[in-house]
């Protein structure tokens, strides 16, 4: 059994976008409040979270987040990465904190972050990390569990997605090869990113994302990564099929 908290379930400006006086984002609908996309997943005493954007350190708070067991990346795009000096408090309680993501991205992450990364001179405040590199079709054995890499692009970008027991999470995904989608059967929660109606040429919109999941064919699905212009939570989720949901910030959900 895991359980799942949708730490963000915004795009890369988040919802409300700075400045903007597009209805959603005057919304007072919290869930059309959105924070960049991340998710925490749980099991035993285990916490787990996949991508640390810039709004990570509000995250943590939000959700009381005292204990983080390992970091896991889809991919090198700020919304999901810039967050990642804020993992001090954690370094400082329990000693180097291990994260996962390809050579790809650990080395675009290890010249965004050299002090972090680099063991000369180091700066006495900043944390450190313990690297875990994913290669594309190798099982992760992590706390009694065994992680799947799903493969995919965010148009000319690879990203990692992950399966772990039967819950999958994919995210900036606009392609996916069928030999990946072999790793996605029987299925009991997928949580993919759906960005907004209109197409988009390095996400899939609404249209796509449902029938990604049709074909994928889950017990239930959830949306995340959205932006302002999918349009406001409540009048969306009345036009979704019976199975599938908008996630939003702080929802807690619980897979097989």
């Amino acid at each position: 059994m895991l359980d799942i908290s949708f730490l963000g379930t915004g795009t890369s400006q988040g919802v409300p976008i700075i400045g903007s006086d597009h209805p959603v984002c005057l919304s007072i609908d919290k869930r059309d409040k959105r924070l960049r996309v991340s998710v925490l997943i749980q099991w035993e005493d285990f916490n787990i979270v996949i991508d640390c954007g810039p709004d990570f350190r509000q995250q943590m708070l939000l959700n009381n987040i005292k204990k983080l067991d390992a970091l896991f990346f889809t991919h090198e795009h700020a919304d999901h990465t810039a967050g990642l000096d804020d993992i001090r408090p954690f370094y400082f309680k329990q000693g180097d904190i291990p994260i996962y993501g390809t050579k790809r991205v650990i080395k675009d992450l290890s010249k965004r972050f050299s002090y972090i990364f680099s063991n000369k001179d180091k700066y006495p405040g900043a944390p450190s990390v313990k690297i875990n590199y994913i290669k594309p079709n190798e099982l992760i054995n992590l706390f009694s569990k065994k992680i799947i890499p799903i493969n995919f692009m965010h148009n000319s970008i690879p990203v990692t997605g992950y399966r772990i027991d039967d819950f999958a999470y994919l995210t900036d995904i606009k392609t996916i090869e069928e030999k990946e989608l072999k790793k996605l059967k029987n299925l009991d929660v997928l949580v993919i990113s759906s960005l907004r109606v209109k197409e988009h040429p390095n996400h899939m919109n609404l249209e796509e994302s449902i029938s990604l999941i049709k074909k994928i064919n889950p017990n239930k699905a959830y949306l995340t990564h959205i932006s302002h212009l999918m349009g406001f939570h409540e009048e969306v989720s009345k036009k979704l099929p019976q199975n599938i949901f908008l996630a939003y910030d702080s929802l807690k959900i619980r897979s097989n």
